[in-house]
């Protein structure tokens, strides 16, 4: 057997995620493999009915120092390191009497998670900082030819059937794949640890802050999740990286349907990003990143109903974004309609049922995350901005017109202002209590988008409201939004004409309210 096939005859096993072990444990002492293992692993793997040996035996050392020192020794690292075709390293470990260990299995401490627990203290942060795993990991990447490194469960699988097939032995190029990954775990570890103790302040106590302003180094650490199709355009190759969580739309579960776009992933998180703005039942459908409809309702497909009617045409090969699970009779109405995507935070099995017969159709779960910043690639470098989670307020509100708007004029205004925040900018969107009716989108000129939004318009235009992403430089978006037939306008101000434009919307009998609060979205 070739240096690079050598059996595995040894292995260490220590790991935080006890995910697959026992399987995984079983099936190497199945092939003649010696299991050594610490503290909690060990437990598991005995009580499992599987033969283990504590390190504390092959070391000569109990665990010391409340577990801090369990693996730190030469009969552990000189096992994994020592080259097996090195005579001089053959002969040390003959004579220091340390067996060589061919596989280390092992996972890290989640100081990340650790961090967001309630009154977390600055001892048990400090604790949940990993040392001895991160060693062996290193020491076993670093001498990929003879030892191997399995820092996953989702490996465990693969490299037993391996295994199985080869009498016990993995190739160069498993361990050289195994390694990779070794590193990159690491280093990621690494990084997540000093980027979460950047924010621990030293106050007396040693409690974690909020985060305040941004990091001197920006440290990002990302899994590749899949390899899409190609990019916004075929000529563009694009992948999908996800945050290792449960939530989020890169972490989202696909029920059914062909496999997601670039561009159908960027129009899901427009979809589910504005879905979220609402308590109540609400459906947004999305092209291109802009909403088309939006609307809520007593129950999703009344929402799903109303939305469409805003602009049926825009809607054909739309993305759905939903804040309520998907039931049967929403999705009898979703049907009607040829959709590229429907996300929501479930399906119940009528749904997934009615939907089947559509077998391109997406259908995807997502989980809620609470997103902090929000980045963007520049030649160079990296913007980074904190994420625009900023609701209205009563105190926002500031009524500058004679006329106040009235109780269902004030309804629309809000629901107006939660979608114009995810509309391209220049945005203005007009709207009535709970539904949208016309939607102006990334134009160069405010009074353009004005016009856009009426010309959209599908449903009546009277008696409707508008919401401005940002101020009115000149009155005549103002007069614009009155000549369609709207009756109050919500808007941020701040313009130095600010008094022109009111005197133009009194002119009109235009209620208006001023924010202070803008939503520029490029």
């Amino acid at each position: 057997m070739s240096p690079a096939q050598t059996k595995i005859r040894r292995a260490i096993l220590s790991v935080t995620d006890k995910t697959g072990l026992p399987d995984f444990a079983r099936r190497l002492a199945e092939l003649g493999v010696e299991l050594i293992s610490t503290g909690g692993t060990a437990k598991l793997l005995r009580d499992s009915g599987i033969a283990v040996r504590d390190v504390s035996e092959l070391t000569g050392f109990p665990e010391m120092f409340d577990g801090r020192v369990k693996t730190l020794h030469p009969k552990v690292h000189g096992g994994i390191l020592h080259r097996r075709q090195d005579a001089a390293h053959v002969a040390a470990v003959a004579e220091h009497d340390i067996a060589p260990i061919d596989m280390v299995v092992v996972n890290l401490y989640a100081i990340e998670k650790t961090a967001t627990k309630p009154d977390v203290q600055f001892e048990e942060l400090v604790e949940n900082i990993d040392i001895g795993g991160p060693s062996m990991i290193r020491s076993a990447a670093k001498n990929f030819h003879d030892v191997a490194v399995l820092i996953s469960p989702a490996d465990y699988h693969a490299i037993a059937e391996e295994m199985t097939s080869s009498g016990g032995s993995l190739s160069l190029a498993t361990k050289w794949r195994l390694a990779q990954k070794a590193f990159a775990t690491t280093a990621a570890y690494d990084s997540s640890i000093a980027s979460t103790l950047e924010r621990v302040s030293t106050n007396g106590n040693f409690q974690l802050r909020g985060a305040e302003g941004f990091p001197q180094t920006l440290r990002l650490s990302f899994q590749k999740k899949l390899d899409l199709r190609y990019g916004e355009n075929p000529h563009q190759k694009a992948a999908m990286y996800s945050d290792g969580s449960d939530a989020g739309v890169a972490n989202a579960r696909q029920l059914q349907g062909k496999d997601l776009s670039y561009n159908n992933i960027v129009d899901l998180e427009a979809a589910w990003d504005l879905a979220q703005e609402f308590e109540e039942p609400v459906c947004a459908i999305i092209k291109h990143t802009n909403p088309c409809g939006v609307a809520t309702g007593k129950t999703l497909a009344e929402a799903y109903q109303r939305a469409l009617e805003c602009d049926p045409v825009s809607a054909f090969g739309g993305v759905i974004g939903a804040n309520r699970p998907v039931d049967s009779e929403a999705a009898d109405e979703m049907h009607k309609l040829f959709l590229e995507v429907i996300a929501a935070p479930a399906f119940d099995e009528p749904a997934i049922a009615k939907f089947a017969s559509k077998k391109n159709l997406r259908l995807v779960e997502v989980v809620s995350a609470n997103q902090k910043w929000v980045l963007k690639n520049v030649s160079g470098g990296m913007l980074v901005q904190d994420a625009d989670t900023r609701s209205l307020q009563e105190s926002d509100l500031k009524v500058v017109t004679k006329r106040a708007p009235t109780a269902e004029e004030k309804r629309a205004l809000l629901f107006a202002w939660k979608v114009c925040k995810h509309v391209k900018s220049n945005a203005i969107v007009y709207a009535r209590d709970g539904q949208t009716v016309g939607v102006g989108a990334g134009q160069m000129s405010r009074v353009d988008s004005s016009k856009i939004g009426a010309m959209k318009a599908q449903l009546a235009l009277k008696g409707t409201v508008a919401a401005s992403d940002a101020f009115f430089p000149f009155p005549d978006g103002v007069e614009e939004i009155a000549k369609a037939g709207a009756t109050a306008i919500i808007q941020p101000g701040g313009s130095q004409r600010d008094s022109t434009v009111i005197e133009a919307a009194d002119r009109l009998g235009l209620a208006m309210i001023f924010t202070g609060v803008r939503h520029f979205r490029h």
